[in-house]
């Protein structure tokens, strides 16, 4: 009897207090990581095209019987994800003061001879309202940069395009496009 009473009160004791058992704990975990991509292509900050002037100013008889070049460091800075295009046009086809004109082919547009890390095929253009390839099949990157020669060549200045015409500051936008191929 003494052992049946033992073995209840085992039997109570392990139902009263539980049985512990040892479970093995996890060592690992996974995570699933995504990473999502689209397509980019922006002309950024930084670049001196973007809300910057270049000034020519003719002021004495040299002046106009001379090439005038100016160089824009950083003028293009371009990120894209694809290979891409440059174009450059004129906002019209004259620089304006007042009702007083000179034409936007004065003006020629190309990579400085340090021309900065775009790659691609870059082209000497003459200014015009018309969509016009700087530089074709630029190779993608990040914050890939172009500097720009503008010149007026002495051709110009000393034609009937810009002597005879009164003095002051005739003005045109130039417009850049990068487009990915």
């Amino acid at each position: 009897m003494t052992k049946l009473i033992t073995i209840t009160a085992l039997t109570f004791g392990a139902i009263l207090f539980g049985t512990n058992n040892v479970q093995a704990q996890n060592t690992t975990a996974t995570t699933t990581v995504n990473i999502t991509l689209n397509d980019v292509i922006s002309i950024d900050a930084g670049s001196t095209a973007i809300g910057n002037t270049v000034d020519f100013n003719y002021v004495t008889a040299a002046d106009y019987n001379s090439d005038q070049t100016i160089t824009k460091a950083n003028s293009l800075k371009v990120t894209s994800t694809k290979n891409f295009n440059v174009k450059v046009k004129a906002g019209g086809a004259n620089f304006m003061n007042g009702t007083n004109l000179i034409p936007v082919n004065v003006l020629t547009i190309k990579a400085a001879t340090a021309a900065g890390t775009m790659g691609g095929t870059k082209n000497t253009v003459v200014l015009s309202a018309t969509d016009q390839n700087l530089v074709t099949n630029a190779p993608l990157g990040s914050a890939l940069t172009l500097n720009l020669d503008y010149t007026i060549p002495a051709a110009k200045s000393s034609s009937s395009d810009i002597l005879g015409k009164p003095a002051g500051t005739y003005t045109q936008t130039v417009t850049y496009t990068a487009t990915a191929l």
